[in-house]
């Protein structure tokens, strides 16, 4: 990841909530970020049997949690419906990341007849970075913390995993600004 990205997430994430008329201690609609951007948002129940999904999650589980198609000016991002409700908010958070930081294709594999396209690794880390600004930003966390909040009722109210609000919590600095650790 490059130089103060880290910041500069924070930053963007003030940005989108501010621009989207939302506080900074309210959950953010990923639809309307989606709108916003004009991106629109589909599960990938909608476009296959969801039978074949199943069978790619059996086959190997978390392959597939989210892509973005861009069809002319127009990008769809597909999440899969087999997720939990905290990784498909994650999975949307950081392909919207990618739309916000403008990130492009860089990497063009095939395997078999499949094509499969992807981003810079760094460009991932990114996306990631962001994502859990976007979902968990330090300023929200810092007033849930003031509230006694858990990792698990921050979770459920933002409709995350444990595990990113437990990130979220660490690496944000939140615990060590309100708890003093």
């Amino acid at each position: 990841m490059r130089r103060g990205f880290k910041a500069e997430a924070e930053r963007t994430s003030t940005e989108v909530r501010v621009r989207l008329g939302i506080g900074k201690a309210e959950r953010l609609p990923l639809e309307l970020l989606a709108s916003s951007l004009g991106a629109e948002l589909r599960s990938a129940g909608d476009l296959i049997d969801i039978a074949r999904l199943e069978e790619i999650e059996r086959i190997q589980p978390g392959a597939f949690s989210a892509c973005t198609f861009e069809i002319g000016e127009r990008h769809v991002v597909v999440w899969n419906p087999l997720s939990t409700p905290g990784r498909i908010s994650s999975d949307i958070a950081h392909e919207l990341s990618h739309l916000l930081l403008k990130h492009s294709v860089q990497q063009v594999e095939t395997v078999g007849d499949l094509t499969f396209f992807g981003c810079d690794p760094d460009e991932e880390q990114e996306a990631n970075w962001l994502a859990g600004c976007l979902l968990l930003p330090r300023a929200l966390l810092v007033v849930e913390l003031r509230k006694r909040a858990t990792a698990d009722s921050i979770a459920d109210k933002y409709q995350v995993s444990t595990q990113m609000a437990n990130h979220r919590l660490r690496a944000s600095g939140a615990m060590r600004q309100v708890l003093g650790h």
